[in-house]
């Protein structure tokens, strides 16, 4: 068994943890092109972990132009077996104010200008995404909230649109009618590849405001949103500080099976394969190409 790593996508407002000791970032090459950042190698509280600033520092590349494959493909090859996922959302919910946080379940993918998929011609491959994020990483998220008294929301569906535009007040109402819970712009096609390259993924969506849909959205200033991202950024770290060592002790395999997703997914015959997309998946896919 690979030992459990955990590799940490910080969202906006997140692009840095305080308390990491041996802290190196390095750069790591993908085949898939330039990740957002080089990687924070280092350890908290004497757990290696790898934490990657998703928009990279400074907050210079928007959701669209974000190089997801790169991200993961990059993640996987530190040795990374399970990512955690903090997005800054807004609230499709009275009851979901500026300052929640949900652990969330199911996503509605909206997006259409991203590369979904690093299986493409040469090497075709369809794995599940009916569960899209790992419940027993979700149980390891949820025992830290508690441990450092965080509320957490327990399930949620999260609408990811391909931004950098907010939606338009037809579009929010629409969202609302599908039952979502949560508005955002960058977690697929995250958790799309991260089960392509076998890596558990769990996602912790940050409320910053309410989206247009809510009467006193208009009232909202840049100033508050700025406050209440800044407070979700500190839960968030203290979050990422109690969850590290239950991840790290962690022993066997996933049992959603998050790390053996492309057991029965690949459909190309090995014959058929296109050796150099071969090579180029050698760490998202080399598990089961090495067969």
């Amino acid at each position: 068994m690979t030992p459990p790593l955990l590799g940490i996508l910080g969202g906006s407002g997140v692009y840095q943890i305080e308390g990491m000791t041996d802290v190196a970032w390095r750069r790591v090459t993908s085949p898939f092109g330039e990740p957002s950042d080089e990687l924070c190698f280092g350890k908290l509280d004497g757990q290696p972990v790898v934490f990657l600033p998703r928009h990279g520092r400074g907050h210079r590349i928007p959701p669209t132009e974000l190089n997801y494959r790169a991200n993961i493909d990059a993640l996987k090859r530190s040795g990374v077996t399970d990512i955690l996922s903090l997005s800054a959302v807004g609230s499709l919910r009275e009851d979901l104010p500026p300052g929640s946080f949900v652990l969330v379940d199911q996503f509605i993918d909206r997006t259409f200008a991203r590369q979904k998929t690093f299986f493409t011609a040469g090497c075709v491959a369809h794995v599940s995404m009916a569960h899209p994020v790992c419940g027993r990483l979700g149980e390891l998220v949820t025992e830290a909230a508690r441990q450092i008294d965080l509320p957490l929301r327990q399930g949620g569906t999260y609408l990811v649109m391909e931004g950098p535009q907010f939606s338009t007040l037809a579009e929010s109402r629409l969202y609302r009618s599908w039952g979502c819970d949560v508005i955002g712009m960058t977690n697929m096609p995250e958790a799309k590849l991260s089960r392509e390259a076998e890596i558990c993924y769990a996602t912790v969506a940050m409320v910053t405001d309410f989206d247009c849909w809510h009467p006193d959205h208009d009232a909202v200033t840049v100033d508050q949103v700025i406050a209440v991202l800044q407070q979700n950024a500190r839960h968030a770290r203290a979050l990422i500080r109690q969850v590290v060592p239950l991840v790290a002790t962690h022993q066997g395999p996933c049992r959603q099976g998050c790390q053996t997703s492309l057991d029965a997914a690949l459909i190309t015959a090995p014959e058929a394969r296109d050796p150099i997309l071969m090579h180029t998946l050698d760490a998202v896919a080399g598990r089961v190409l090495r067969r």
